[in-house]
């Protein structure tokens, strides 16, 4: 049977840091799909050319296109063993992805959230753009993926916090310190 863990929390938060370690640590495979939009994009695909207009908006993806997506990765695994990084994003994604793991034999491990103040994140975010020079980070656009993030994504706290699933992480300190914390959180549920 397949594993998966999800990482919830605002653009910024260092969601898919943690989630490189954590999967080089311990034989998950992170799937992002931001950066598989952004690969899409860069090889000028047809789903490429579909999402980068809505990308370089601020706005998300349609759930359609994302499950698709998510499908075809998890499927093409032979014992699925995954790490969500930014995904789902709304509340019917997750119901989506709970019965996407269930069809494809997939247990949900926990959801970590990871969380860091707005201000920090706006300040983390525009150094991110610099250093990268990703045309999808820019104040006002940053600005507007948070807001975003929390009238879409927010639910979703209340909905794993339902399941029993979630698990609060504080995202503020050294990148050892958060992931010092991320482990504490899924020692007792991972092996």
């Amino acid at each position: 049977m397949g594993e998966a863990v999800i990482f919830l929390g605002p653009p910024g938060a260092g969601k898919g840091t943690q989630a490189k370690r954590l999967a080089a640590e311990r034989g998950y495979r992170q799937l992002s799909t931001g950066d598989i939009l952004r690969s899409h994009i860069a090889r000028g695909t047809e789903l490429g050319q579909k999402v980068k207009p809505i990308l370089d908006r601020g706005d998300l993806v349609p759930d359609e296109l994302i499950l698709e997506l998510v499908k075809e990765e998890i499927a093409a695994m032979p014992t699925p063993r995954i790490i969500f990084d930014g995904f789902p994003r709304t509340h019917a994604q997750a119901e989506a992805l709970d019965r996407l793991l269930e069809e494809l034999g997939v247990e949900l491990r926990g959801v970590l959230l990871v969380d860091v103040p707005r201000e920090e994140l706006i300040q983390r975010l525009l150094g991110r753009a610099q250093a990268e020079g990703r045309s999808d980070d820019n104040e006002e656009t940053i600005r507007k993926r948070l807001a975003v993030y929390a009238e879409k994504t927010q639910p979703l706290v209340d909905y794993y916090a339902r399941t029993g699933n979630l698990k609060a992480i504080d995202g503020l300190g050294s990148m050892d310190e958060v992931y010092s914390r991320i482990q504490s959180a899924l020692n007792h549920d991972l092996h």
